[in-house]
């Protein structure tokens, strides 16, 4: 610990020095006898030694979802006594104190130790350090403080609340492991696809026998087998708009997260491109290990500022298996990912975009000029989304009143519809 003194010792010292001077330039001992008392207290301040404190963090997870409590135990030891202790543990951003004192003064005895309980609240997702203790004590007479920092930090990570979905949006293609989607392929499975007539080869069981009574002659049934999908949820992180300490990446990262989840639930294989000036990625892969991984990566996303071009080429190949289905959210502001989403359709990859509307984000004004600067800049984000449409890419706007499920649902709306370009 350092030590520091207060502004009350400067004083004594000063009034103390000015007594013994006085004395000595005007040879009266009186004068010095006024100064003994300040100058005892400077020497007493001086001398006071400095305490021995240890300090211990407990906390009882490491990992929690947004708006959960965590309950953390800070203890603090002393083998001398202390008059006044002033305890307080750093949080960092997301973190906010539910109950509790923190700071907190107390005093201890000699080898005394005190719990301090704390119950925290996690506010916002993140990836944050916790356990930044800073210690401050006085000494009997108040005029020297000792100082001091404590490197305690244990990992703390918050993630997104994950937001029920009710379905999901079906790949164009699925892959031959077992999972729980139907593929619209004919071959052994659960879900009833047709009728046909019996040939050598087929098994007794799959006989329909209503549909032969009726027909005279033996019909089979034709069923949809349940395979599992690859799916890269491409997370935009080139720009984002953001106000008042929130912004269109916090959103994206909570989008990504629960489609990650329910990817995941449904026995697919899921991976992540965070595309941005840093490039990250996780290859597809499945349960609850991977579900890990994909947050953990999810939180670590950051904005960051980037002149470089950068396209699809820069991604590994195995992080884009072949007829996986591409899940991008992006807020649509940067051309570098517009135009990586163009070149994963033209390669023939089943792509889906959820934008992440900038337009809560934007400040009104007044002026004529910015108004129709805006409608302007609304019409050009129109004409992006319809090109996009034009190559078959289904694109749902996610605002401030829209949830994912009903993003989804549109883009199921649309995929039924519409006729798929070819190249």
């Amino acid at each position: 610990m350092t030590r520091s003194a207060d502004a009350r010792l400067g004083a004594y010292a000063a009034l103390a020095a000015a007594g013994l001077v006085a004395a000595l330039a005007l040879r009266r001992s009186e004068l010095a006898a006024v100064a003994a008392p300040f100058a005892l207290l400077v020497a007493l301040g001086l001398q006071a030694p400095v305490p021995r404190l240890r300090a211990w963090l407990d906390v009882d997870r490491e990992r929690a979802l947004e708006g959960d409590y965590v309950d953390a135990v800070v203890t603090v030891r002393t083998t001398a006594a202390v008059d006044r202790l002033e305890v307080g543990l750093a949080l960092p951003e997301g973190v906010e104190l539910a109950e509790g004192s923190n700071p907190v003064a107390i005093r201890l005895a000699e080898d005394e130790e005190r719990e301090l309980p704390l119950r925290l609240r996690c506010s916002r997702w993140s990836s944050v350090e916790l356990g930044d203790v800073w210690l401050r004590a006085r000494d009997r007479i108040g005029l020297v403080r000792f100082e001091g920092r404590l490197d305690r930090r244990r990992p703390l990570r918050i993630y997104p609340t994950p937001e029920r979905l009710r379905r999901l949006v079906s790949p164009a293609h699925t892959q031959a492991a077992t999972g729980s989607e139907v593929a619209p392929i004919r071959a052994e499975g659960l879900e009833f696809a047709d009728t046909r007539p019996f040939v050598a080869g087929d098994r007794v069981r799959s006989i329909n026998w209503r549909a032969t009574a009726r027909r005279g002659s033996l019909v089979v049934n034709e069923r949809h087998p349940e395979r599992n999908a690859d799916v890269v949820v491409f997370l935009d992180s080139f720009a984002e708009a953001r106000a008042s300490g929130e912004g269109t990446l916090e959103e994206a990262v909570r989008t990504a997260a629960t489609l990650a989840s329910r990817f995941l639930e449904r026995r697919d294989r899921v991976g992540l491109v965070a595309f941005g000036g840093i490039l990250r990625w996780l290859e597809p892969g499945g349960g609850l290990v991977q579900q890990y991984r994909l947050v953990d990566a999810l939180l670590e996303t950051g904005v960051e500022f980037s002149y470089a071009w950068k396209d699809v080429n820069v991604i590994p190949a195995r992080t884009l298996p072949p007829r996986a289905m591409v899940v991008a959210v992006t807020p649509l502001l940067d051309e570098r990912a517009i135009a990586a989403l163009v070149d994963l359709r033209g390669r023939g990859h089943d792509l889906v975009v959820l934008e992440i509307s900038p337009e809560p984000y934007l400040e009104p004004s007044r002026d004529p000029t910015d108004r129709a600067a805006l409608r302007l800049w609304r019409l050009q984000r129109a004409e992006l989304r319809a090109s996009f449409e034009r190559l078959g890419v289904a694109v749902a706007t996610l605002e401030d009143d829209t949830t994912v499920e009903e993003a989804l649902e549109g883009v199921r709306a649309y995929r039924r519809h519409a006729r798929l370009v070819r190249r």
